[in-house]
C-alpha cells in the first residue's frame, strides 16, 4: 500500500482484489472455501478528500460475510424460478464486514 499526500485530497494505492465464486453450492451443502477464489486485478486509487467539511470516509473489508439471501443465489436454479443464481467467474455487487481504514482527521477515527 502505497500513501500518496497532496494538497487537495489522500490518495491510498492499493491492490485490487476480488473474491469470486469459483463454483456453484449444492442446495444441500454450505459454501466452503474452495468455493471462492481469491483474484487480484491489477491496482487502484482510494482517495479520500481533504477538504474541511467533507464527510469522506473509506473502508476495507476485512471479512467476507454471507448471508442467507446470498448463500441461496450461490446454487443454481432455473431462470423462472424466486432467486436469481450469482455467475461463477464473475464479481458481485454485494459487500461484506466493513471497518474504517482511512479517515480524514484523527479526531473522526472510530
Amino acid at each position: 500500500m502505497a500513501i500518496v499526500g497532496g494538497s487537495e485530497e489522500a490518495t491510498v494505492v492499493v491492490r485490487n482484489k476480488q473474491v469470486i465464486l469459483r463454483e456453484y453450492v449444492p442446495a444441500s451443502g454450505f459454501p466452503k472455501e474452495s468455493d471462492m477464489c481469491v483474484t487480484t486485478i491489477g491496482t487502484i486509487k482510494l482517495m479520500l478528500p481533504d477538504q474541511v467539511g467533507s464527510d469522506g470516509v473509506l473502508v476495507k473489508n476485512l471479512y467476507l460475510s454471507c448471508d442467507p439471501s446470498q448463500r441461496s443465489r450461490m446454487t443454481k436454479y432455473e431462470p423462472s424460478t424466486h432467486f436469481v443464481s450469482f455467475q461463477p467467474g464473475l464479481v458481485s455487487l454485494y459487500v461484506s464486514i466493513i471497518l474504517p481504514h482511512m479517515i480524514r482527521t484523527p479526531q473522526q477515527r472510530v
